[in-house]
């Protein structure tokens, strides 16, 4: 048995060598223990853990602050891993019964690779959390930045307009890659935007990523509609259509797993490049 503390939550865990039942009530970390090759160990899941989509095949013990805890008793898990922010409460009355480790929010690209190391290291599998580290620092070191430096106003709908300031990863992975965001200056982690801040800022590209498993807003046409419904239909963005629309019905630039570097990323770089040649922003 090994001895770890839990910083987030000031306590003690009894784990076992290396963890054999494992229940991830986070979707990054779900994803990061799938990309360990750790997939097999993981008895649990979140209803939000859909990366990769076989994870979502596993049973389904909660959503972000509900558990089912009979079904939690039935699987015995060696470990629990969940996050910070909106999950701290639940993690905290989850510690008084089970081994629970919280991963904070990470608020860089950076982090995403220290928690990803982190998760493999607490569930006793250091030599897989070590190659998923190099592969993840190889992929940022390869990563290219956009062709010219233009401003962007990313918006994820989560049950309404949701954008983000200096302390998250999203703004990170922006300015990371050249791009300016519109609210990269706000010292806040997110925030629900004011139209009048949009308007004056003007951004030359909208990134809009759907809410999750949603039909709507996934078209170009769609999305312009939205914005011209809220009053922002004279953004230069709005009016010469440069809208990024995210590739999947799932989080996407919202999800801060692995993936986030090995996929989006790249991804959004090719995006926005592709707008900039077409346009000649």
């Amino acid at each position: 048995m090994r001895k770890v503390f839990c910083e987030v939550l000031d306590t003690e865990l009894n784990l076992p060598d290396r963890c054999k039942r494992i229940v991830s009530l986070s979707p990054a970390v779900t994803e990061a223990l799938f990309e360990m090759g750790l997939g097999d160990l993981v008895v649990g899941v979140s209803t939000f853990c859909v990366h990769p989509p076989e994870a979502f095949k596993k049973p389904h013990v909660g959503s972000y602050n509900k558990i089912k805890h009979k079904l939690l008793k039935e699987l015995n898990p060696d470990l629990i891993f969940t996050t910070t922010g909106y999950q701290r409460q639940m993690a905290t009355e989850l510690s008084k019964e089970y081994p629970v480790y919280a991963i904070p929010l990470p608020p860089t690209i950076s982090h995403i690779i220290s928690f990803c190391t982190e998760v493999g290291i607490v569930a006793g599998y250091v030599q897989e959390a070590r190659a998923l580290q190099k592969k993840l620092l190889e992929r940022v070191a390869s990563l290219e930045s956009v062709m010219k430096s233009v401003s962007v106003y990313l918006e994820i709908d989560l049950g309404g307009p949701v954008s983000f300031g200096m302390y998250s990863y999203i703004t990170d992975a922006l300015e990371f890659v050249g791009l300016k965001s519109i609210f990269g200056h706000k010292p806040v982690e997110w925030l629900m935007p004011e139209p009048k801040e949009i308007i004056e800022s003007n951004p030359d590209i909208i990134i809009y990523e759907p809410k999750m498993f949603s039909k709507k807003n996934r078209t170009v046409d769609e999305v312009v509609a939205l914005f011209e419904k809220r009053g922002l239909g004279e953004l230069k963005a709005i009016r010469n259509r440069r809208i990024i629309i995210t590739p999947v019905k799932t989080d996407y630039i919202a999800h801060h797993g692995p993936s986030f570097i090995t996929k989006v990323m790249p991804w959004l770089v090719q995006a926005v490049n592709v707008l900039i040649k077409q346009d000649a922003i």
